[in-house]
């Protein structure tokens, strides 16, 4: 279950259609990252680089040319090095670049120097996002130098730089078929781990033996790593949003909150359940929970082609100001209320994200000035969330420091939507009965 080579042709394709006349677009490879001392994080490819072209080594550039008489793909990539390959593994070289993945030109990356200034020089546009990487940005700057130190001998430096990110994601922003069948599968690895710590909590376990749990079940999935840091956070801990420390002991009475995902073949899920260290309810976090899920439903069927971005948060905020006052956690009209924000001091972030090869991924939420309307293919998140602080002496004590947030991932289809995370248990009485499960 890959993406095939001729769709990684055809992104390639796609981009060099947006891309002017006379034009070369540069994306280097991520960089690997020293962990300590001798020792670096696993590696994992820059995500735009990974979109087009599949390759997972660093130290590489690839280079699309439209219209290059010997070919528009380029790359430059690690050689060959029988000794290095005996400690580290395996690496495709310039000749793999192009058997394996389809360059049609690859060259040892020692010879960008030599080459890029003359794939440069002469250019009207060089699509190129400045920003990410000051090393490469001054490697780029020194290759334009290069070409401008020979303008007495009739080189042409570049007409302009443009920046890729905006074409570029927004081809990634609609997931093709085959990146739906990944996405598919990490929301059933994930969805079915989640499922699997509901039965293993207990009161006295420790947050990071749930969040063992977790990833034991990812890697027993095919998905080797989680695609963020995973949260769980019990008690006053699930009110913090991105509490990662997963340190403390988990208490009978209290929920648990768990925010994780894997990833898959590059793809990410992103899921969170809140349920009963203990197994059952109390009448409070059941009232707090039944409220979030009403505005995670109210959501969802907002969630369809044809919507802007910014309805399905609007409608979660509505069902959460409402219940919030019904429950007199808030006193006023529910449009005022709305109009002033006071739901934010419960709930403070947006309903979803863009899901895809990065979590929280790219794409635009606005064009122009307005909100993008949804289509088929494009994947987010859905996650409303009401966190009552342990210290918001405005509430009843019964409520303080209950958090809950319910988070699933939506596929947009022409029909509606599909939630690619079903299996991961979300009614309280679903939870109940998985946790109660012997």
């Amino acid at each position: 279950m890959k993406i095939s080579n001729s769709e990684y042709a055809r992104r390639r394709r796609n981009l060099m259609a947006m891309m002017e006349p006379n034009s070369i677009a540069i994306i280097p490879s991520a960089r690997e990252v020293r962990r300590s001392r001798d020792t670096e994080y696993p590696f994992r490819q820059d995500s735009d680089f990974y979109y087009l072209s599949g390759f997972k080594e660093p130290d590489a550039v690839l280079v699309l040319i439209p219209g290059r008489a010997h070919g528009e793909f380029v790359m430059f990539c690690r050689d060959r090095d029988e000794a290095g390959e005996l400690w580290h593994g395996r690496r495709a070289g310039p000749s793999g670049a192009c058997e394996q993945f389809a360059a049609d030109d690859a060259f040892p990356i020692g010879d960008a120097d030599e080459i890029l200034p003359g794939l440069i020089e002469g250019r009207d546009r060089v699509y190129y996002s400045m920003g990410r990487s000051t090393r490469f940005d001054r490697q780029i700057m020194e290759w334009v130098n290069t070409i401008r130190s020979k303008e007495a001998t009739g080189a042409v430096p570049p007409g302009e730089f443009t920046d890729l990110d905006h074409m570029l994601h927004d081809l990634r922003l609609v997931k093709s078929a085959a990146e739906q069948k990944l996405m598919r599968r990490a929301g059933e690895i994930t969805a079915g781990a989640h499922r699997h710590i509901m039965g293993q909590c207990r009161p006295g376990m420790f947050e990071y033996q749930l969040e063992a749990e977790l990833h034991h079940q990812f890697a027993l999935g095919g998905a080797r790593h989680p695609a963020y840091l995973s949260i769980v956070g019990s008690g006053a801990n699930a009110c913090t949003l991105h509490y990662v420390e997963n340190s403390a002991k988990m208490r009978d009475g209290d929920l648990v909150l768990v925010d994780a995902g894997c990833e898959f073949e590059y793809y990410a899920a992103d899921v969170t359940r809140t349920f009963p260290v203990n197994g059952r309810f109390s009448p409070e976090q059941l009232a707090i929970y039944n409220l979030v899920l009403a505005a995670h439903d109210a959501t969802i069927a907002q969630v369809r082609a044809g919507n802007h971005w910014n309805q399905p948060h609007d409608a979660s905020v509505r069902v959460i100001t409402a219940g919030l006052v019904e429950l007199g956690l808030l006193e006023g009209e529910v449009d005022e209320l709305i109009e002033t924000q006071a739901y934010r001091d419960f709930y403070m972030h947006r309903v979803g994200h863009w899901l895809g090869l990065d979590v929280h991924d790219v794409g635009d939420y606005r064009v122009g000035n307005e909100w993008r309307v949804l289509e088929a293919g494009m994947v987010l998140t859905v996650e409303p969330g009401i966190y009552i602080a342990p210290q918001a002496t405005s509430v009843a004590r019964k409520w303080r420091g209950i958090g809950v947030r319910i988070e699933d991932d939506v596929l947009v289809t022409r029909e509606g939507c599909e939630i690619l995370t079903e299996g991961a248990p979300r009614t309280a009485a679903e939870i109940e009965a998985v946790m109660a499960a012997p």
